[in-house]
């Protein structure tokens, strides 16, 4: 039995800005459509992602900011970081928890280095970097 998640609702304030973020973050606009009913469906995906996240109105109730711990992987963490910046994403350092438990600035090991940064609702999301063999 395959269960495959495919859509993520992230809440947000104001539409157009939200949009606007993540089509700057990278991801790509499938579908940006409004009912009769005053609804709106924004589907964007990030790139090489198999899962999207839906931004709209009448989407979900829960508040703008809610949504935490989003995770991106990616191969290269500073490279995505670096790719996020350059496209004016604020993104945290890189850093890692090392054996107490205890957040530690650089790369950690094999699924140890992240880095975050947040929408313009609050709505948070981590990069976290996989190991080469993985």
């Amino acid at each position: 039995m395959d269960l495959k998640l495919e859509l993520v609702p992230v809440p947000t304030t104001d539409v157009d800005r939200a949009k606007a973020f993540y089509e700057r973050a990278g991801f790509v606009c499938d579908v940006d459509t409004g009912l009769r009913n005053g609804m709106r469906v924004v589907q964007l995906t990030p790139p090489g992602s198999a899962c999207s996240i839906c931004i709209g109105i009448g989407i979900v109730n829960t508040p703008p900011g809610s949504v935490q711990g989003l995770q991106l992987v990616v191969g290269d963490i500073e490279a995505a970081r670096g790719w996020l910046i350059d496209r004016g994403v604020e993104v945290a350092p890189v850093r890692h928890l090392d054996e107490t438990g205890t957040w530690v600035d650089g790369r950690g090991g094999p699924w140890n280095s992240f880095a975050t940064f947040d929408d313009p609702d609050g709505n948070g999301w981590v990069l976290q970097e996989k190991p080469a063999d993985a």
